[in-house]
């Protein structure tokens, strides 16, 4: 998928904050590392697949 510019603009930013928020849980004890992780790259991953660069399940093919 490759998302509008300004649209994909939108996600990036907000991704950014959102992963400042679970840095922050996790500086205050609420996440575990690998937890932050898992967060971090899941959602990545959905702004990468929004940009045209991940395709779900494609390492499986």
């Amino acid at each position: 998928m490759k998302a509008d510019p300004a649209v994909l603009s939108a996600i990036k930013k907000l991704f950014y904050e959102y992963e400042q928020e679970v840095k922050e849980a996790q500086r205050k004890g609420y996440l575990k590392e690998n937890t932050v992780k898992t967060y971090i790259l899941h959602s990545g991953n959905f702004v990468r697949w929004c940009n045209g660069e991940f395709e779900p399940g494609s390492l499986n093919r």
